[in-house]
């Protein structure tokens, strides 16, 4: 992965003015050093803001926004481009980011390939719209208005977020006589966002919805709608909510809004199977609109909503068994959820989930246990831990060590474990096909018992343990 031209220009300043380069190394401290790996940024704060602007264009900082980091301490935009704060007191601060692995160091064409972490992504496939103290974005097509109600006095405000790359590509909003406006298009989905006042960051203090990106960060959430709910009379009603599986059945989070002839609420649907019921003052009712439905195990029936990719859970035999359903990580571990149907040789279920890896099993009677048909478990081949199911694979790891007896592949995407994804052999090579979301990813191979990295691949970085991980980028 090679750098940025903006990011790979400030290391190569730092570097020249560190004796990097040179094999010299300073007797004293730098304001920017690289050591230990690491690019180090020291910034005094009685610097005047003449100085300071110096030393950020000297160093092609200027991406950084340091000056409001070391003015407001505002550290969003540092966050998010890879620098941790190791120090920050009234006197100065010190922050810094890894470079690249430590044997890179010798190869003078490698100095400057990094393997920084992109920014997280929300994650999602179902929401709707809350505010609290404005309506809803207006929509046209697919442009959506977003709108910071007042800040009058503000001298400038942009708007980041998910699809902008923040900061990087920020937009600048339009003063009006209640705010400020910016119009985006955006295809559907679900957003992260914030307003950038005089350079400070702030979430939409009128959006109900929030959430922490992983990384401390609080950023307001937005969904692009493509899909509405609509039940249809019910003018006597005093609320109307909508509560699924999408929600952990919440019934006090999703309100419907009123209309001439009924109830409606615009929401984002991705890929899934999605079940729901609408919640009348109080009263659970199917949605009478929508002939999908699957048992919900009390006697009545949940709606459902399917896109995606067409999956079967099968389970044979258990011909004495009175009651089956399968639960998992794609409807959040819930038993009485998913009920299977009875066949001649035992007992199936068509279901449609968006592209993923999934854990789960089959309930038999109250009894919990694992897919007997399907090899890959989270114990090992045939294990009796949580199944798991590959659903719209995209690539393919493949190990070229036709030596090795038994080989797995381990990485963030199953939590490191060593035995959950068995590879097959092909040919004289090993192979297993997953599916992997795009972002970057670290892994291993787990071979006759023992971590490697990835021999066919030269990119890795240095882990905490100082063996390495092989990355790959998922478009």
């Amino acid at each position: 992965m090679e750098v940025t031209r903006p990011l790979k220009a400030m290391i190569l300043r730092c570097l020249l003015v560190a004796g990097f380069l040179l094999g010299v190394w300073p007797a004293q401290a730098q304001t920017c050093s690289v050591r230990d790996n690491r690019m180090y940024i020291e910034v005094r704060k009685d610097l005047s803001n003449r100085e300071l602007d110096a030393f950020i264009e000297r160093y092609d900082l200027g991406d950084l926004y340091l000056k409001e980091f070391v003015r407001r301490g505002m550290q969003d935009s540092l966050r998010k481009q890879g620098w941790v704060v190791e120090s920050n007191n009234a006197s100065k601060a010190v922050l810094y980011r890894a470079l690249f692995p430590p044997a890179d160091l010798q190869d003078p064409a490698a100095r400057f390939r990094l393997t920084t972490t992109p920014d997280p992504q929300p994650e999602g496939n179902f929401g709707a719209n809350r505010f609290i103290n404005k309506y809803p974005f207006a929509v046209r097509d697919s442009s959506v208005v977003f709108y910071l109600r007042g800040q009058q006095g503000a001298r400038g405000v942009q708007l980041a977020g998910s699809f902008t790359d923040w900061q990087r590509h920020s937009i600048r909003m339009t003063k009006v006589d209640s705010g400020w406006i910016a119009t985006v298009r955006l295809p559907p989905g679900k957003y992260w966002y914030k307003f950038i006042v005089d350079g400070g960051w702030q979430v939409d203090r009128d959006n109900y919805f929030a959430e922490d990106d992983g990384q401390g960060n609080s950023n307001s959430v937005y969904y692009k709608t493509n899909y509405t709910f609509t039940l249809p009379g019910n003018v006597n009603a005093r609320t109307v909510m909508l509560a699924g599986s999408f929600n952990g059945w919440n019934k006090d989070l999703l309100r419907l809004q009123r209309s001439a002839s009924g109830w409606f609420l615009p929401a984002y649907v991705g890929e899934g199977s999605f079940l729901y019921k609408y919640v009348v003052d109080g009263r659970w009712v199917t949605d009478p609109g929508n002939p999908l439905r699957l048992d919900d195990g009390h006697g009545s029936w949940n709606s459902v909503i399917r896109r995606g990719r067409n999956v079967t859970f099968a389970l044979g035999g258990f011909a004495d068994a009175k009651k089956v359903s399968v639960a998992g990580s794609f409807n959040d571990w819930r038993r009485d959820e998913l009920f299977l149907q009875k066949t001649a040789s035992g007992w199936t279920l068509p279901y449609v989930l968006a592209p993923g890896n999934y854990e789960y099993k089959f309930i038999v009677d109250g009894r919990w246990m694992a897919d007997p048909g399907n090899p890959l478990n989270m114990d090992g081949p045939n294990g009796k831990g949580n199944s798991i199911l590959v659903v719209g694979a995209n690539y393919t790891f493949r190990l070229r060590k036709p030596d090795v007896r038994s080989a797995f592949v381990g990485g963030d995407f199953n939590d490191w474990n060593p035995r959950s994804y068995p590879m097959r052999r092909e040919g004289s090579d090993w192979v297993l096909s997953v599916y992997l979301a795009p972002g970057k990813h670290r892994y291993k191979f787990f071979a006759d018992g023992k971590w490697i990295l990835d021999p066919g691949n030269k990119l890795w970085e240095q882990n905490e343990f100082n063996t390495g991980n092989s990355i790959l980028w998922v478009e």
